[in-house]
């Protein structure tokens, strides 16, 4: 998902670099994409985080210090390397953990038009989705995330025309900024498939570290379009938006088939696999996402055990080389692959862009600042585990996206001991299952208490290859799904029975 691909016609291969990341990887190719093209036959996807103390706030900013047609990435055989695939070592075999869960046969399924006109500092589209509560619905929600008060602030605006139903005008209302309510005579039933359309338009910001931005020609489209926010089981999902360098969205998993036009001479990297000219398709995403600039890509195959597809763009002004973020995420997913069971997917694309202080995840696209080849890009995709395979509602559990990634990253360096050492302040100290709510007042807290304090209570479980074996087990109970702090336990009690205890003591009850 979220593949980041470089057809031969944007692409001139430069050079060649070794890498190396716990076995022998095939060569990161690095290019220059064109400026001049025009096609709609390239396109790919990219995502990322800060490199600070709060590296790995996802869709967060960190607050303590440290670190006409679209051409894509397209997929192009030409431009395919052709050296080897790498190894890596085996899962452990002591740790025996279930298959992944199966995805949800009536998912919903988009279908979209994004149309980018820098011009008209807009971008406007229209989707239609097919949606089937799984319990009984008086009504039909959409959230519209960049109405949210940090993008509204930057000049961020969605706009609504209208919302159909099954062909026909549904009254709606918007019930806040964010939230977008339509309401069917006599409801929808358990099991009952209706199609929904609605045509949209996005008011551009100015640069600005969020995950909807503009800086010239430098777009970054996250969050940016209505989105059901369905909890299977549950209903919906109707958390307040957040002013933090954070999330409070939740929604399904779902399949996705999006057009989309850019401005001659750029390249979109998206979420999703690029399978035709203009056009992106995936499986099992819960959102789609994407970046658009002028961009050096790079990239290279690893092992995680099955092979994954690493794309990079940095954009043209930022003087980073791509291949390092390639070789560092490729390492990172040959790692966390290993550890929690194999990596989720095929394909794994990272966009430098201006202006972002940190990192957003998106399933298989990722955004990230310059100077963020550290700790924030293993944390980005460890996101790939927590959050995309296996979500949670953002706004109500925050630590099982953010805490869990967390660890996953000093896995990945070896910092488990710094994060053990690291001082919670004394309004977030056993307080790390509050939903954003409470850290909406507390926001200088928010990295210590939900990022750092996450790492230390699973450290705290016990030897940490044991701890790897209970995320691996949390995972594949809970892949596709919106786990819940009760389902994480009962998947940490696999491995540790007194997993309970332990998260109680730091305020995680379920």
């Amino acid at each position: 998902m979220g593949a980041m691909r470089r057809p031969s016609t944007i692409l001139a291969v430069l050079f060649l670099v070794a890498v190396a990341c716990g076995g022998t990887e095939e060569p990161v190719v690095e290019g220059r994409a064109s400026t001049t093209s025009t096609s709609n036959e390239e396109r790919s996807s990219v995502t990322g985080t800060p490199d600070s103390d709060a590296a790995g706030l996802g869709t967060s900013e960190a607050t303590d210090p440290a670190e006409p047609d679209v051409p894509a990435a397209g997929k192009s055989s030409a431009s395919t390397p052709s050296s080897s695939t790498a190894t890596v070592a085996a899962s452990d075999p002591s740790c025996r953990a279930p298959d992944h869960a199966t995805p949800d046969p009536k998912r919903p399924r988009y279908r979209m038009n994004v149309d980018v006109r820098l011009s008209e500092n807009a971008v406007f589209g229209d989707l239609a989705v097919d949606f089937t509560p799984d319990i009984r619905t008086d009504r039909i929600v959409f959230r519209l995330w960049p109405n949210g008060p940090r993008s509204a602030r930057n000049g961020a605006r969605l706009d609504i025309f209208e919302l159909r139903m099954n062909g026909r005008t549904i009254p709606a209302s918007v019930e806040n900024p964010t939230t977008l309510v339509g309401r069917p005579e006599g409801g929808l039933a358990a099991g009952q498939k209706v199609t929904v359309t609605l045509p949209w338009k996005l008011t551009l910001p100015g640069q600005s570290s969020d995950r909807i931005s503009r800086s010239g020609d430098a777009v970054r489209l996250g969050s940016f379009f209505p989105i059901l926010s369905w909890e299977p089981g549950v209903g919906w999902s109707t958390n307040p938006p957040t002013s933090a360098f954070a999330e409070a969205s939740s929604s399904p998993v779902a399949d996705w088939s999006v057009n989309v036009k850019i401005p001659p001479g750029l390249t979109a990297l998206a979420s999703g696999v690029y399978d035709r000219p203009g056009h992106w398709q995936g499986t099992y995403l819960r959102d789609w996402a994407m970046s658009v600039g002028r961009f050096t890509l790079a990239g290279t195959r690893v092992a995680a055990p099955h092979p994954v597809q690493v794309t990079v763009g940095v954009h043209a002004g930022i003087a980073e080389s791509p291949v390092r973020y390639a070789q560092r995420a490729a390492a990172a997913i040959a790692d966390l692959g290993r550890r929690f069971g194999g990596f989720p997917d095929t394909e794994y694309d990272l966009a430098i862009t201006p202006g972002l202080s940190g990192g957003i995840e998106y399933p298989g696209h990722v955004m990230q600042g310059p100077g963020t080849s550290g700790r924030t890009t293993p944390h980005e995709v460890a996101h790939m585990f927590f959050y995309s395979l296996a979500g949670n509602d953002q706004g109500r559990d925050p630590w099982l996206d953010e805490g869990l990634a967390t660890y996953a990253e000093a896995r990945v360096d070896g910092t488990i001991g710094q994060m053990q050492s690291r001082s919670i302040p004394a309004d977030a100290r056993g307080r790390l299952g509050e939903p954003m709510t409470y850290w909406e007042s507390r926001q200088s807290s928010y990295y210590r208490g939900v990022y750092v304090q996450g790492a230390q209570a699973l450290a705290a479980l016990g030897p940490l290859d044991q701890v790897d074996c209970a995320l691996r087990h949390y995972v594949t109970r809970n892949a596709h799904e919106i786990p819940t702090n009760r389902s994480a336990l009962d998947a940490f009690t696999a491995v540790f029975p007194n997993a309970r205890e332990v998260f109680g003591r730091y305020g995680v009850r379920g």
